[in-house]
């Protein structure tokens, strides 16, 4: 991605990527089948930290986010080339030094003043065979290595190559690396560095805290409509690597109610200078019942550190919610989740979550602690006439802890996306 300070100059990198692309080979496919989309997302975040004689007392900002996307199709032949473009901007509405913080906006780092605005723009290429596809630009993964976080109001993005292969239609292959990432509330890119779950207190034993190499492989398997299983593993340069497995399965019933498992295990550990030493596991079950869902997951912390994952992406965890992740050393952790739909009530896109997650047997500092967070969601899409797509939704979230903040969050949110 390319830095830019203000909405003139994206206007300027999109305009020139317009006139670019016409300097591509002619084919009707490249023009013909590509996509391009606008999505808007309007976010108030509020987090009010409650513990006595906190450094600050509330995070609060209002701003407003534009991710504009274009996709292309393919050039002819059995080997194909393809573009994707990706432009971002972030429009600080309310704010203020004292109450900055919240991840949605970029700052400034010598005054905590959150930025007017902030934009960047992402370029990738495609290069096809058949069903394989290698990606060389701005990358936004969804692997449980590196889950991009889109939590706030811009996605974080990485920078690198990634190849997906398909060989037949039950196997999934990944095979990639990344040397740079952009974080959700910033428009440049930096070195990557490991964080672990709750404490965040990584040791780098020697050298510089971050790399420049994160590098991945991972398998996929489908042994049935029901049933599939992956291994994925990676290692961010020097400091640790880690193997993850996942298993799920499903059963349906002849009443048309389905029950859900999912299973998983990583193994996290120092890779020469760093103290990382974890094994998480989890298991969850959800049974559906017509517009109900009920589910339950235990995950259980082992080893001398936390879980360890990449900074700012969101940790691939059963009982990743939405203040904490669940995820300290020697932590035990349960959670209990409801989920409603009113389609049948005559209200189609209208949805309602509640979740309770509770954690023990942390190892901290000075002893062994506890917390839990309750969460409420609530979200509501309109799904037909010229507001389709445009979504209202409110996060609701408390967490208490006896060794770590108490908070209480707020998001208010609304979305609209829509075709060109």
């Amino acid at each position: 991605m390319m830095r830019a300070t203000n909405m003139q100059r994206i206007g300027i990198s999109l305009a020139m990527l317009g006139s670019g692309l016409f300097s591509l080979p002619a084919s009707a496919d490249f023009l013909a089948d590509s996509e391009a989309q606008i999505s808007l997302r309007n976010l108030y975040f509020n987090r009010d930290f409650r513990q006595p004689n906190a450094p600050q007392s509330k995070a609060d900002e209002w701003a407003q986010g534009v991710r504009a996307e274009w996709r292309s199709g393919y050039t002819a032949g059995r080997i194909g080339l393809g573009l994707d473009a990706i432009g971002l901007l972030g429009i600080k509405l309310d704010s203020s030094p004292d109450r900055s913080g919240t991840g949605i906006l970029k700052r400034d780092t010598s005054e905590g003043r959150a930025m007017d605005e902030y934009s960047e723009l992402g370029l990738t290429a495609r290069l096809r065979l058949d069903e394989h596809v290698l990606r060389i630009g701005t990358l936004l993964p969804s692997m449980p290595l590196a889950m991009h976080n889109d939590s706030r109001l811009l996605p974080q993005s990485f920078r690198g190559a990634w190849l997906q292969a398909r060989p037949d239609a039950t196997l999934d292959l990944d095979l990639g690396r990344f040397d740079r990432v952009n974080l959700r509330d910033s428009s440049d890119h930096q070195r990557m560095a490991p964080v672990q779950g709750g404490a965040r207190n990584v040791r780098i034993t020697s050298g510089h805290p971050d790399t420049n190499a994160f590098d991945f492989a991972g398998v996929g398997y489908r042994f049935s409509e029901r049933t599939q299983a992956s291994w994925h593993y990676g290692e961010l340069k020097d400091i640790y690597r880690q193997h993850y497995l996942t298993l799920g399965h499903g059963w349906r019933f002849q009443n048309g109610h389905q029950l859900n498992m999912d299973l998983r295990f990583a193994d996290s550990s120092d890779a020469g200078r760093s103290n990382i030493d974890n094994r998480m596991t989890s298991l969850g079950l959800s049974y559906q019942a017509g517009m109900h869902r009920l589910g339950t997951s235990y995950q259980h912390m082992e080893g001398d550190t936390g879980f360890a994952y990449l900074n700012g992406t969101d940790p691939f965890l059963a009982h990743l919610v939405q203040i904490q992740d669940f995820a300290n050393r020697d932590e035990r952790s349960w959670q209990l989740r409801h989920d409603y739909s009113f389609a049948d009530l005559g209200l189609p896109g209208l949805k309602l979550m509640n979740r309770y997650t509770h954690g023990h047997n942390i190892e901290h500092a000075t002893g062994r602690g506890k917390e839990w967070e309750r969460n409420t969601d609530v979200v509501y899409v309109i799904q037909t006439g010229p507001l389709r797509n445009f979504s209202l939704h409110w996060r609701n979230a408390t967490y208490r802890s006896n060794f770590a903040s108490d908070m209480d969050e707020n998001r208010l949110i609304i979305g609209y996306t829509f075709n060109l």
